[in-house]
């Protein structure tokens, strides 16, 4: 059976509704759609690193009642968890202060066995940072000799804009590592002072990487292909919480990718039809997080999803 390997921050999320703290998640981004995919039971393993103190015993609690091996973390033994706060604003969407704790020496974990068409997952300033950069190369590496399918979400926040200049390379890079990126229009914004996703594909990413989808939030998403680009509606919502969203409509992309059957060799050859069913799985889960003030889909949801046919 097909895995999917991820490979991204663990981070406790701490939420602030009308200005006073409301409730904490186990986060991250990757983390966030990791958690999604094996509540639906996919098999999967999570690379990641935590502290050695409550936050990280909470997180890795978390993971153990969901299903996700702990066998690839890397607990540094005299440091703290990585704490974010997440400030929700009137449209429901959040803005982040992040607090770390991290060793000079990182994620010193092995790799992971991985066969032809697994799926792994990466993205996030987790994968632009040059503290991991040698051993995110290394596992990317690896990934694409095994023959992987490669997924990337920039997720590039306004917190690094700053470092957009220095940053772009290894973000093209990634492009070029990837056989699908995924991106925001506020990820193309912030790295690329660009909101024309079209010109985006064209200008930053088909020449690294062929297949493309963005997303618009409450506008839906779009797909670019060589041959051809499609745009795709969201359903109508009022958002509890957007914190999530695009994390799960990665989580949920790669769902209908193994839901339908499609390996990496195939995805050349996917027409409208194929992608829209594909899609629609991303829009389910993320509609579905936005519901909410967690972080991924309920058990209860993944439960009734994964039973339909």
């Amino acid at each position: 059976m097909r895995k999917v390997i991820g490979v991204g921050e663990t981070i406790l999320d701490i939420l602030f509704k009308d200005g006073a703290p409301y409730r904490a998640n186990p986060g991250g981004s990757v983390f966030n759609g990791f958690v999604s995919l094996r509540r639906l039971g996919v098999p999967g393993i999570f690379i990641s690193e935590l502290g050695n103190d409550p936050v990280g015993g909470m997180i890795l609690r978390f993971m153990e009642e969901n299903g996700i091996p702990t066998g690839y973390l890397d607990r540094y033994p005299d440091r703290k968890s990585p704490v974010s706060l997440a400030f929700l604003n009137e449209e429901r969407q959040a803005d982040y202060v992040f607090y770390n704790d991290y060793p000079e020496q990182r994620l010193a974990v092995p790799l992971p066995g991985i066969e032809e068409d697994d799926i792994l997952i990466f993205g996030s300033y987790y994968a632009l940072n040059p503290a991991l950069r040698e051993q995110i190369v290394e596992l990317l590496d690896y990934a694409r000799e095994r023959k992987a399918l490669i997924y990337y979400d920039p997720n590039f926040r306004k917190a690094h804009a700053h470092e957009a200049i220095r940053l772009t390379p290894t973000v093209l890079d990634n492009f070029g590592y990837a056989d699908i990126v995924r991106g925001s229009d506020e990820d193309f914004f912030h790295l690329f002072g660009d909101t024309d996703m079209g010109h985006a594909y064209s200008e930053h990413v088909q020449f690294y990487c062929p297949l493309f989808v963005s997303t618009h939030g409450a506008g839906g998403a779009s797909l670019f292909t060589p041959a051809f680009r499609e745009r795709f509606e969201s359903r109508m919502l009022s958002p509890v919480s957007t914190i999530g969203a695009g994390d799960n409509f990665n989580a949920g992309l790669v769902y209908g990718l193994l839901k339908y059957g499609i390996r990496r060799d195939d995805l050349p050859q996917l027409g409208k039809e194929e992608w829209g069913k594909i899609i629609r799985c991303g829009m389910d889960l993320a509609t579905e997080v936005c519901l909410s003030y967690d972080n991924y889909i309920s058990k209860d949801f993944a439960s009734r999803y994964a039973g339909q046919s």
